[in-house]
């Protein structure tokens, strides 16, 4: 119970602060990434902000805690390669977010405000998650419709 309190606050603490610096607005956005003469510089603020705040306490916490305060241990990638899984998904959501003016965050957090295009393109997302299950499963499992799969 403790770790979905905790995912809900900080998923709250999130979402509120989206709203508040206007990142859930689709023109802010694609504003920022229009570099013409109506460039929008405000997202660079954003994220250097938080980045500010971020990096030196997650050196902190990880220095001094044993674990995190609602998990059992700490979950940090160990992996340090790029490989083309990485690069084509990082692009795919790059030109995503550019095209769309949402990143999933922003965009539940629209949804959560009754913004009919974050709703679609929350549907797009959901659909586009589901089809890289299907491609990425192996081939025996696409093909037969009750095979089982481990893992």
């Amino acid at each position: 119970m403790k770790l979905k309190v905790g995912a809900f606050l900080g998923g709250a603490l999130f979402g509120i602060g989206l709203a508040l610096s206007g990142m859930t607005q689709p023109s802010k956005i694609v504003g920022f990434f229009d570099f013409g003469p109506a460039w929008d510089p405000s997202l660079a603020f954003v994220m250097l902000g938080a980045l500010l705040v971020y990096a030196p306490l997650y050196r902190w916490v990880v220095r001094k805690l044993d674990r995190p305060l609602w998990a059992p241990q700490f979950s940090l990638p160990t992996r340090t390669d790029l490989d083309w899984r990485l690069l084509t998904g990082a692009s795919l959501f790059g030109v995503g977010w550019g095209l769309g003016g949402y990143c999933p965050g922003p965009a539940l957090t629209s949804i959560g405000a009754g913004s009919r295009q974050a709703l679609l393109f929350g549907a797009a997302m959901v659909v586009s998650m589901a089809l890289y299950r299907w491609v990425t499963r192996p081939r025996a499992t696409r093909t037969e419709p009750n095979a089982v799969v481990d893992g």
